[in-house]
């Protein structure tokens, strides 16, 4: 397509402005250009990269118009990279000497970019900011997150994420089980949580896993998906129900103790020796994913991350659905996790830069996500009664939501500070070991050799760091 340039003069002739009123009109529009000119030399553009799908782009472009009318001097351009894989494109950006000034920063990889300069120092400006420096302004959980070792902040925890039960009350109903809750009454222990997959398990006959003749081949109707792979947060709660750590405290990788295992096996169990959940395979076999398998009785019980509420809630699927706590091993525990908002170290413009973050820690940005199901709240305000008020919206959020943040997050709510080398240990060991739990291989054959690997890696990145 050729380019359409008109100067000036032509533009008015175009729009019929002849004698008096062409003069007239020619000496404001040179005045406006004059003044655009002096306010383009005024104006400090900051650049903002990051993932998300169309609700979470709508969010961040809503936030820079907001922020742009409140800083008529700051630009904000959005580098959205719409794949998973952030970190790769941040990286080459980098290496080609052209870093964004701001970016959201994975949980994952955040140690590893603060150890190695990447980002910038904001803790002055956190402590004397007088909203977000205020005291308990963040809950404990995310505070102790976001600071180093040295009590340092180089980003700020966008949210809380947690994975929960989402349940088909239908099915439920039909099989004379009582929903789970966030209640300590309500939470299922790991023995009635099989017992009760293995209620809401059919075959094509009709028949249970325990009873003769079960056919695990041709089931028509599941009673629980609890993943494995690909996103490690559910079984990272499960690790921490069972009393293991996934990052322990000298800050290398406790998949390998026998609580940990016990816990990936639990949930590998479920596939292959209970025959409760499907495996991978299945739900490609199917073509569903576990909300469509949820809204169309296929599936009773989903284990998702609290985020998923955006896309499965009420006001999307046709079945009455429900919400409650993961069932408990030996404990009870949730894992809480998100990604970073953070400047880089290389910015020119560090001020400004410090002046988008901290608004994206504002309430405003975050209730735009909370009220759409995405989000949970890390501010320690967003979670009173009023608080609540604020983002609890009707037709997305289930009655007892409010229980599972005022109550069940603070009481049972797991955080970790991923170490330096985390994604190069993960993605080299750690991450196929337990693609193979997942497919059947017992988590003590292969989980033991994998974390020492790993660990090497975390070790020699804490010498370094």
């Amino acid at each position: 397509m050729s380019k359409l340039s008109l100067s000036r003069r032509q533009f008015l002739k175009l729009g019929g402005v002849t004698g008096a009123a062409f003069a007239s009109t020619i000496a404001r529009l040179d005045t406006a250009f004059a003044e655009a000119a002096v306010q383009r030399q005024d104006t400090v553009t900051i650049s903002f990269a990051g993932w998300g799908q169309t609700a979470e782009q709508d969010g961040v472009l809503a936030a820079i118009a907001v922020f742009q009318e409140e800083n008529p001097g700051v630009v904000v351009e959005w580098r959205h990279t719409p794949d998973v894989d952030f970190s790769t494109v941040f990286l080459a950006n980098i290496a080609a000497g052209t870093p964004p000034d701001t970016s959201f920063i994975g949980s994952g990889d955040f140690e590893t970019f603060r150890s190695a300069g990447i980002l910038l120092d904001i803790t002055d400006q956190l402590k004397n900011d007088p909203l977000l420096g205020q005291p308990d302004y963040f809950l404990p959980q995310e505070a102790q997150r976001c600071e180093d070792a040295n009590g340092r902040w180089h980003g700020i925890g966008s949210t809380w994420v947690a994975p929960h039960i989402y349940y088909n009350a239908n099915l439920l109903e039909a099989a004379g089980i009582t929903p789970p809750g966030f209640g300590d009454d309500e939470i299922w222990d790991w023995e009635t949580f099989v017992a009760n997959a293995k209620l809401l398990t059919l075959d094509a006959n009709g028949l249970h896993p325990d009873d003769e003749g079960f056919d695990p081949d041709n089931i028509v109707q599941w009673g629980v998906s609890y993943p494995l792979v690909p996103n490690p947060t559910y079984y990272i709660a499960a690790v921490y129900s069972n009393g293991g750590k996934y990052i322990t405290e000298d800050g290398l990788c406790g998949l390998d103790s026998p609580e940990s295992m016990q816990a990936l096996q639990n949930l590998a169990d479920l596939i292959h020796v209970h025959h409760v959940a499907p495996p991978s395979s299945a739900m490609a076999s199917l073509g569903m994913d576990n909300t469509q398998m949820l809204n169309t009785d296929r599936l009773a019980i989903a284990i998702d991350g609290s985020w998923a509420l955006s896309w499965i809630n009420p006001s999307t699927l046709s079945v009455p659905m429900g919400v409650g706590a993961l069932p408990k091993m030996a404990t009870t525990a949730t894992y809480l996790q998100a990604h970073f908002h953070a400047a880089l170290a290389a910015t020119q413009h560090p001020d400004e830069a410090w002046q988008w973050i901290r608004f994206l820690a504002t309430p405003f940005y975050t209730e735009q996500f909370m009220k759409i199901g995405l989000w949970l709240p890390s501010q320690t305000a967003q979670t009173t009664e009023e608080g609540m008020a604020s983002w609890l919206t009707e037709g997305i959020h289930p009655d007892n939501y409010r229980e599972f943040v005022s109550s069940y997050l603070a009481k049972y709510g797991v955080a970790a500070r991923i170490p330096a080398g985390f994604t190069e240990a993960s993605n080299n060991f750690i991450n196929p070991a337990v693609q193979a739990v997942a497919d059947g291989t017992p988590a003590v054959d292969v989980m033991p050799e994998a974390v020492r690997q790993a660990n090497e890696i975390l070790a020699a990145a804490m010498a370094t760091s």
